[in-house]
């Protein structure tokens, strides 16, 4: 397992906003969300939490990892 920077969807932002945070690389597109959150973000899943994943671009033309759905 290493660790990496995928992109957490933040929730009541009014609007897209992710943001980066650690996790562990498991396996199938699957990742274990490190923490904490800060205190000023509502993450859409807990530090802790298995996600799967999918690349995405975002505005600027940036590729990255997003968190889409907890796994279990």
């Amino acid at each position: 397992m290493s660790i990496v920077t995928i992109y957490m969807p933040l929730l009541n932002e009014g609007t897209d906003v992710w943001a980066p945070v650690k996790a562990f690389r498991l396996n199938n597109g699957r990742y274990r969300v490190l923490g904490p959150a800060p205190k000023d973000q509502e993450w859409t899943f807990a530090p802790g939490a298995i996600v799967r994943s999918q690349r995405h671009t975002f505005g600027d033309d940036f590729q990255g990892v997003v968190a889409v759905a907890a796994d279990s």
